[in-house]
């Protein structure tokens, strides 16, 4: 039935090959994309919103409101133990790291099931009061959904990262009804390269997703009303971009810590334990942490600051405006570790939404202290939207994401210079920090990131050792006799021999120069151990292609055995076949999107 069927999509393939170019033909699977897409980000948000409307609304009970505790605990764990009954074949990996990965490592082949368990498990997670987002899941579903439609369709690697990238693109406008910011997020995130012919693919496919979504799920995300910008309020802007650049250097360094915190748990249910309730206790002493948060900012850009304190234990001193300050900015570096806590002790969600909820609420605690202490009269909903901008800049090192994205969603055009500015200089100064973005870090450390700047290192980067190793050399014994393996030696088209112990241990090179020179007459008495060489230099298979070739260069070798980690021989690889392989690779990222 299988081959049957893969015979039926190859002849369908071949029939349009001959009828629609390939630039075409990516136009309409970019519309199929975009649709599939539109509803995962439509279903998504209705599914997490039920849930939340549900626990929080739907169901009375007269001590319901002492579940709000447990609530983020019983998300994760629902999270944790559907990924670990159902998810058995397949990895299920949370964030954006992981499809850059994809991208560069893996051809883009995201694993089917990223489709619907990124779905399920940011539902559950952020509908029970995770503090996290659902950018980050409807990015990989939608990714997904492009990755697995080109290889259905037996597209080649350039295309099928090009409907990834649109189905990436897809998720972000079908999730915030905003196309222009999926496009350039997919653009500024996912692709290494960026040509013309590639905007019209990502265009149609967002444009798809935001009508579709927005048929099935019409909700406004933000409403501002502003009359503009103010040139006397410049100054104002510029110290909340340092501010939130300095924030976003914090909460990188938070960041590392609780993940490598989280990461010495090795059992996944005391993560959730321990997850949970930490989770459990923030949102009970701030009730804004609970799920993405974007109702604060609603809130707040209405101009109703005392929800900030409603439903906490402070909500008497709700009308103090310092109290309201103070409390603002304890609820960001408590955001900042809610989020963090919820992805490390197994939830599903992403940084997406959360930097946008603590540059919102640093940009209201900005412009209503300076407001409360008379230096001027500031727009607290400006500064809101200007401090969302920023902090997605700086985080993601995505600025122009972060402009149109606030434009779009918020309305605010008018506020593009002051959205510029800030996004700006909250992104230079993270990046004078940090050259890597928090999505790009661990890749950057494992020598796994595509680089524009190092075109050599990124297709060194793309390619594995262990598909370099050459098997077909004629492997020797160290004790074996010379006369024995004589006619194999001289059958042989090669001119050295690999020499093992008896555990397979690497023990040196047999040249064929020397079994000439000194062997051939005294074969008879002569064992391997007598003639080998010792090997320039050995690899090991966890090598880089980049060290190893450092190594050959050094040593002036063409080819040097490869190793596993307990010195076992695995193989040869020469410089020959990386070359190979390099040219092939450099081939595609040629015309990846040509």
């Amino acid at each position: 039935m299988y081959v049957r069927l893969v015979s039926y999509i190859d002849a369908i393939n071949q029939y349009r090959k001959t009828k629609i170019s390939n630039r075409n033909f990516l136009v309409i699977a970019a519309l199929i994309v975009g649709i599939l897409a539109g509803l995962a980000a439509a279903l998504l948000k209705s599914l997490t919103h039920h849930i939340e409307d549900f626990l929080q609304t739907g169901f009375h009970w007269q001590y319901k409101y002492y579940l709000f505790f447990f609530f983020p605990f019983i998300g994760i764990l629902l999270s944790v133990l559907y990924v670990r009954r159902f998810i058995r074949k397949g990895k299920f990996e949370t964030g954006l790291t992981p499809i850059l990965y994809t991208i560069s490592k893996k051809s883009s082949k995201i694993e089917p099931h990223n489709i619907y368990s990124q779905v399920i498990t940011a539902a559950l997670t952020v509908g029970f009061g995770g503090s996290t987002g659902l950018e980050a899941p409807i990015v990989t579903s939608g990714g997904g959904i492009g990755s697995v439609v080109g290889r259905f369709l037996g597209l080649s690697y350039r295309e099928t990262t090009m409907l990834l990238a649109c189905g990436a693109a897809a998720g972000i406008a079908g999730a915030f009804n905003s196309p222009i910011a999926g496009i350039v997020f997919a653009i500024e995130i996912l692709l290494p390269e960026f040509t013309i012919p590639a905007f019209i693919p990502l265009l149609l496919s967002a444009a798809t997703a935001a009508v579709v979504a927005r048929l099935f799920y019409n909700e406004q995300l933000f409403f501002l009303v502003t009359e503009g910008w103010k040139m006397n309020a410049l100054i104002y802007y510029v110290l909340l971009a340092v501010l939130i650049g300095l924030f976003s250097i914090y909460f990188k360094k938070v960041n590392s810590f609780i993940k490598t915190s989280f990461y010495k748990i090795r059992n996944p249910y005391k993560k959730v334990v321990l997850g949970g309730l930490m989770l459990g206790i923030m949102v009970f002493l701030f009730p804004t942490l609970y799920g993405e948060g974007y109702i604060t900012i609603k809130n707040l850009l209405g101009g109703n600051y005392t929800t900030l304190l409603s439903n906490s234990i402070f909500a008497e001193y709700s009308s103090l405006p310092w109290v309201i300050i103070l409390f603002t900015v304890v609820t960001v570096f408590a955001k900042s570790a809610a989020t963090l806590i919820t992805l490390s002790a197994g939830g599903n969600g992403g940084i997406f939404a959360p930097s946008l909820i603590m540059g919102g609420l640093i940009g209201f605690a900005v412009a209503f202290a300076i407001n409360t202490l008379g230096l001027a009269h500031l727009s607290v909903a400006n500064f809101i939207v200007a401090g969302m901008a920023a902090s997605l800049s700086a985080i993601m090192h995505a600025p122009l994401t972060g402009i149109f994205l606030i434009a779009e969603i918020t309305g605010g055009y008018v506020l593009m210079v002051p959205l510029m500015i800030t996004s700006a200089i909250a992104y230079l100064i993270n990046r004078s920090k940090h050259k890597y973005s928090i999505y790009t870090q661990p890749l950057a450390e494992r020598g796994e990131l595509l680089s524009l700047e190092d075109k050599d290192a990124t297709v060194l980067n793309m390619m594995k050792l262990r598909h370099l190793l050459e098997h077909d050399y004629l492997v020797l014994n160290e004790n074996d006799l010379i006369s024995d393996r004589l006619n194999e030696i001289l059958q042989s088209k090669r001119n050295l021999f690999p020499v093992v112990g008896n555990e397979q241990d690497f023990k040196g090179l047999l040249y064929v120069e020397d079994l000439l020179k000194k062997g051939i007459s005294n074969s008879d008495t002569l064992a391997v151990q007598d003639l080998m060489q010792t090997a320039p230099d050995v690899a090991v298979i966890s090598d880089s292609l980049k060290h190893l070739l450092q190594k050959m260069e050094k040593e002036n070798a063409w080819l040097l055995p490869v190793l596993d980690e307990q010195g076992k021989y695995l193989g040869l690889v020469s410089k020959t076949a990386i070359f190979n392989k390099y040219r092939a690779l450099l081939s595609r990222q040629a015309d990846y999107m040509g």
